[in-house]
């Protein structure tokens, strides 16, 4: 990535974030941003805050909008995005984006990553989710049918121990007793289990999660907005971004 952009002297910060997201066709994400735009050579951040400088930079009208929850692009590339991004986001893209963000977040947590096989060829901003995954067959973790059962749900991590520490299901539209009941089938495990879901089903999602149906798990599932997800992948890109940096000082 770095060796396609183009030397210069003297640019600008804005410059620097037009051109970063240019080199990654006319979109990027705010973590994406952070390690690239920082990267321009011949630019003087001067701040010890650049990634708020970006956040910053991102927001003029003039020169970007918004595409979803920490998802930018240019204004000179409106037309030349992929199909996906030109349009009001459709419920399976939506699946799709947010299942890319939590693989992503889960590589920067270092946590070994795994979506189902039937998801491996969907495409996150350009990329394969199965190229973007650091399982590509499920660990065996327990029994064969409960594994079987784990290796249908949308995002598992797992630590270092190859044991899973969260499991995550995307619910855009569909019906959350369906996650539910996977969940209840891996309750044996010290895992987290994550609903992740547009702000406006918090309440659903409480009050499906009360049936005694799922008591066992109620105390260990989690409700995550599309928001906070995007906040947190932010700040994890912003980390490694440091931690990058401190490792080439």
């Amino acid at each position: 990535m770095e060796s396609k952009i183009r030397q210069s002297v003297g640019v600008n910060q804005r410059e620097a974030v037009i051109e970063a997201m240019r080199v990654n066709g006319g979109y990027a994400t705010l973590g994406h941003l952070y390690k690239e735009a920082l990267k321009i050579p011949g630019v003087e951040w001067k701040t010890k805050t650049p990634f708020k400088s970006i956040n910053r930079i991102v927001q003029d009208p003039q020169y970007f909008f918004k595409v979803r929850p920490g998802l930018w692009a240019l204004l000179e590339a409106k037309d030349k995005l992929p199909a996906e991004l030109k349009t009001k986001p459709k419920p399976e893209s939506d699946h799709t984006y947010y299942q890319g963000l939590l693989v992503e977040l889960g590589n920067l947590k270092n946590q070994k990553t795994f979506v189902p096989k039937q998801d491996r060829g969907k495409t996150f901003l350009g990329k394969r989710l199965g190229d973007m995954v650091t399982v590509d067959d499920i660990y065996p973790f327990t029994y064969e049918e409960i594994v079987r059962r784990a290796a249908m749900v949308d995002v598992v991590w797992f630590n270092e121990r190859k044991m899973p520490t969260e499991f995550i299901e995307v619910e855009n539209t569909t019906d959350m007793n369906g996650a539910f009941l996977k969940f209840v089938v891996l309750d044996a495990f010290h895992s987290t289990f994550r609903v992740v879901s547009p702000t406006a089903r918090k309440q659903e999602f409480a009050s499906k999660l009360a049936h005694p149906s799922f008591c066992t798990i109620a105390n260990r599932t989690r409700f995550t907005s599309y928001d906070l997800v995007s906040e947190m992948h932010t700040k994890e890109s912003e980390v490694a971004a440091v931690q990058q940096a401190w490792s080439a000082f």
